[in-house]
């Protein structure tokens, strides 16, 4: 991946993943598909790999991502979803040309189609949101305890508790940030 670029955070649920690629939502926010070919070394992480992207598959990429983003948050605090949202995410899950494929290993990978365009991935994205959001898969959408993030993830922890969106970003610093005010508010205790 290219240095100038921030990293990928990478998860094990692709729709709530993809809608980690705008983080920090509700404080310096970082975009980290901030080009076409960022997307396409995204995708190609994440068993998606796709010929090529223009700026308007960027713009598609982006407007399926805040329809989840927003869809996921409506499931996780159990409000109504947003209906523009599900349109959305309904209209790119059926546009696409792909199929699931079970590896000798016993995993599922997509073959996209034969073209391998944009629009196939994020069919495939599309569909692994309406999983999630329909309350199909084991676990339970939560939105991340960073007052700064708030990124909706799929708690499949088995209390199904977990409270931050990725433990070695958020978590950490939330933990960083309690131990200073406590040191501050006892300085002796550093003694």
């Amino acid at each position: 991946m290219r240095a100038e670029f921030p990293d990928f955070r990478l998860g094990k649920v692709l729709a709530t993943s993809f809608t980690g690629t705008l983080s920090e939502r509700h404080g310096d926010a970082v975009e980290r598909i901030p080009t076409p070919q960022r997307l396409i070394d995204w995708l190609t992480v994440n068993g998606l790999a796709v010929d090529s992207c223009t700026a308007a598959q960027l713009d598609l990429a982006r407007e399926l991502r805040e329809s989840i983003h927003a869809a996921a948050t409506a499931a996780a605090l159990q409000d109504a979803l947003p209906a523009s949202a599900v349109q959305v995410i309904n209209d790119f899950s059926v546009q696409g040309r792909a199929a699931a494929i079970l590896t000798p290993e016993g995993t599922r990978r997509w073959r996209l189609s034969s073209a391998s365009r944009v629009e196939d991935a994020l069919s495939v994205i599309a569909a692994d949101a309406i999983s999630i959001i329909a309350g199909e898969r084991d676990g339970k959408l939560a939105l991340c305890a960073s007052p700064t993030c708030q990124a909706a993830f799929f708690d499949t922890s088995q209390s199904r508790t977990r409270k931050w969106c990725d433990m070695n970003t958020c978590g950490n610093r939330q933990k960083k940030a309690r131990f200073n005010a406590k040191q501050h508010k006892n300085p002796r205790s550093a003694e």
